[in-house]
């Protein structure tokens, strides 16, 4: 049997009630998302929904260290792009409620990646029809609207190579390049139904799109506004240890280099980034026994799959 390039699920001891003041932080944190709060993720049995138990996709999204960094990280990348954080500034209460723009991202990818194929679909279409409303102009003079199909490829791509980039430093594993590609063609499934194109389909692609998407960012007044407001992000987190700084530097330690230029992110805060990096990276298996039973694991069970064996079934390349 081939190896699993994914690697296997960490163990951890947890007593019971840490274990629960854990579970309960998370549902407090990620409740209210985009949808999938309502959604039935145990029925219909055996609907693998858009991607399925054997896709790269089921695997990196089960993830909560990997997916919470890399979430924290994307908002922090897509503060760079005037037009589609001017949507942010205009549409949105990310001033008052930070905290829930977080959970309407973690509540999208987690209703289109894990439930049925029905509630998925309904779900992109939601925010779809949503993105019709939000339009305007940006400071500079230029229209801008959220169905724009190059700022949703913006969105997409930079949450996608947060999720990974969270996934592999946080669960310490280097996927092949043949398994991020996967990764990148089957979420861009999600972007181009929402209307984006161009989406950028494997490793080398995200590498080049950035590369050329550079010109068109800016590091402003508002950007600084914005990453103020997420520095000041409530997470009341239950148990000793973990912090939401250390949460918030783990998010900012997946930055890539050009990012951290732009940002003009100091060497001071880089040092306490990675040190950030290395605590989510050791009380990472202390969460994830805690959610062992999340979303994910009840999908599972839809598909009749015992989910202790998501991450050790074989990928082929």
């Amino acid at each position: 049997m081939p190896t699993n390039p994914i690697g296997s699920l960490h163990s951890s001891v947890l007593t019971a009630p840490v274990r629960t003041r854990l579970r309960q932080w998370v549902i407090g944190v990620l409740q209210k998302g985009e949808g999938s709060s309502s959604i039935n993720f145990d029925e219909p049995h055996g609907d693998p929904g858009l991607f399925g138990p054997d896709s790269v996709t089921w695997r990196i999204h089960a993830d909560f260290p990997g997916m919470m960094s890399g979430g924290i990280c994307a908002l922090m990348l897509q503060t760079l792009h005037p037009l589609a954080l001017s949507g942010v500034w205009d549409h949105s209460s990310f001033r008052d409620d930070v905290l829930g723009r977080l959970r309407r991202t973690t509540g999208f990818v987690a209703g289109t990646t894990y439930a049925p194929r029905a509630e998925a679909l309904k779900l992109i279409a939601k925010v779809k029809k949503i993105h019709g409303f939000v339009r305007g102009t940006a400071p500079d003079g230029r229209a801008y609207s959220a169905d724009d199909p190059a700022l949703l490829t913006w969105v997409h791509t930079t949450e996608m190579q947060s999720f990974l980039n969270g996934y592999q430093r946080y669960r310490d594993v280097e996927l092949p390049l043949s398994i991020q590609d996967r990764y990148y063609a089957e979420t861009s499934l999600i972007a181009e139904r929402l209307g984006a194109r161009n989406v950028p389909k494997s490793a080398a692609a995200v590498n080049a799109y950035f590369e050329r998407v550079q010109g068109e960012l800016e590091f402003g007044e508002r950007s600084v506004a914005v990453l103020d407001v997420l520095n000041q992000i409530r997470l009341p987190i239950p148990v000793s240890g973990v912090s939401r700084e250390l949460f918030l530097g783990a998010g900012a330690a997946l930055l890539p280099p050009w990012a951290l230029q732009k940002m003009q992110r100091s060497r001071v805060r880089q040092l306490r980034d990675r040190a950030a990096a290395r605590g989510l990276r050791a009380v990472a298996p202390l969460l994830r026994a805690a959610l062992k039973d999340g979303i994910g694991a009840h999908s599972c069970r839809r598909v009749g799959l015992d989910p202790a064996l998501l991450h050790s079934l074989p990928l082929e390349s």
